[in-house]
């Protein structure tokens, strides 16, 4: 099961250390599972007092992986209402599933969002490109995770297929770490084994904003992230219903590229005449306009108190490099479904030690994506932000077990991998 050998990640990472996991290096005969049984229904090594111990990255480089089943189907999930933001709107969820099986009987699962307008992917060509990795896995000998996952990153490369590459490292990431009988927060830094995200209103009137708002103070949610950014005099009226139906709720802005920098200024200007300051304002300008990035974070932090953060114009570590020497923004946020799993863990260093505040999102995804990422962001600790929300904006809840939602709380109290998994023969 395990070989030695030295680390094969890129001298960027530092070593992920989490409190020890001694595992044994003989572990007992493996049997195989059903398609329908939950990822903790595989057999997995047995805690001993091995001096065997480790972290994410140890792990990467010493577990020997052999794939036996590999397998991606359509996941559509109806929402509960109409998603509206600047740049699209999604009436309903199209992304993708993956499913890996060992030879040792461990699942993992993994999903690929997709989000029409961000991610470079549709459901037709993740779909395509997920068999294509599926086939590869199959085919591939028997190596240390750490070599087919860049066997991975070297077929999917780039923010082109960074959506079906994030799902696909889900999937092997958390069908070792169920092998190990580890849950992946641990596995990421074991800080925590909770989060509180915020939720999010999408465009909508200022009465829907305003009932939204209401519902969200009720069920115990502290941060509202408000969708902006297709019509300035619009946003300030939503703002205004919001703040008078929940006016303790501390407000994200997300312009999603919608406004010119002039409005973005125009839009922190109206608040702080109405005595709001965000806690955040997410890509206020289009992803390409770096000068204008620039100039709403000087303006929104020196003026006005606000951070601004980077999404659709973080796309890379490339990107996080020109925003780290252009001071260009104060926030960096993550998401899987933009960088990898893997390209995550190098933004995440770099981020850090630049100096700059972590925000973890998604797009609009199942438990499966975000109880991954979820699991990512407690295990690190490091995320200022957190807006991990969009299952609870779904009709239907097609994952079985994986994390607890107590109103904005996620608690992990699986006992190994990220602990969701779907009944496969029913998806579509």
């Amino acid at each position: 099961m395990f070989s030695t050998g030295l680390f094969l990640f890129s001298p960027l990472y530092t070593p992920i250390l989490c409190s020890p996991i001694h595992v044994t290096q003989n572990p007992q005969k493996f049997q195989p599972i059903s398609k329908l049984s939950p990822p903790n229904s595989c057999n997995t090594m047995a805690a001993t007092t091995s001096t065997t111990s480790f972290g994410f990255r140890n792990l990467t480089a010493t577990f020997t992986v052999d794939v036996q089943r590999a397998e991606n189907r359509a996941l559509n999930v109806p929402l509960i209402a109409p998603f509206t933001i600047a740049s699209s709107r999604l009436e309903r969820v199209e992304n993708v599933a993956i499913r890996i099986e060992l030879s040792n009987g461990c699942v993992g699962w993994g999903e690929t969002p997709i989000l029409p307008g961000v991610t470079a992917e549709d459901q037709s060509i993740a779909m395509a490109k997920a068999a294509e990795a599926c086939q590869l896995l199959k085919k591939s000998p028997v190596m240390t995770l750490c070599s087919l996952l860049e066997e991975i990153g070297r077929s999917l490369p780039g923010h082109e297929f960074a959506s079906v590459r994030a799902g696909v490292e889900m999937a092997l990431i958390d069908a070792v770490a169920n092998s190990i009988g580890v849950p992946l927060w641990r596995l990421f830094g074991g800080v925590s084994n909770t989060i509180t995200t915020d939720i999010t209103i999408p465009i909508v009137s200022p009465a829907e904003a305003a009932e939204l708002a209401s519902k969200y103070g009720n069920q115990g949610f502290k941060t509202l992230k408000l969708k902006v950014g297709k019509n300035l005099k619009a946003d300030i009226k939503v703002l205004q219903a919001i703040r008078k139906a929940h006016p303790e709720c501390l407000f994200i802005l997300d312009a999603n590229e919608g406004y010119k920098p002039k409005e973005a200024i125009e839009v922190l200007e109206k608040l702080h005449e109405m005595g709001v300051t965000p806690v955040l304002f997410e890509q206020p300008v289009h992803r390409d306009d770096w000068e204008g990035l620039g100039h709403v974070t000087h303006i929104a932090k020196d003026k006005y108190g606000v951070s601004v953060a980077a999404d659709e114009s973080c796309r890379s570590l490339d990107d996080v490099k020109k925003i780290v020497q252009g001071n260009l923004a104060d926030v960096i946020n993550i998401k899987l479904a933009k960088v990898g799993v893997m390209g995550a863990l190098e933004i995440i260093e770099v981020a850090r030690t630049s100096g700059l505040s972590l925000m973890i999102g998604g797009m609009v995804e199942t438990r499966l994506a975000m109880g991954f990422a979820g699991h990512l962001a407690a295990g690190f600790g490091c995320f200022k932000f957190i807006d991990l929300d969009t299952p609870l904006l779904l009709s239907e809840d097609p994952v079985f077990e994986g994390y607890k939602v107590l109103g904005a709380v996620y608690k992990f109290t699986n006992a190994r991998g990220h602990g969701g998994f779907l009944h496969w023969d029913n998806i579509a």
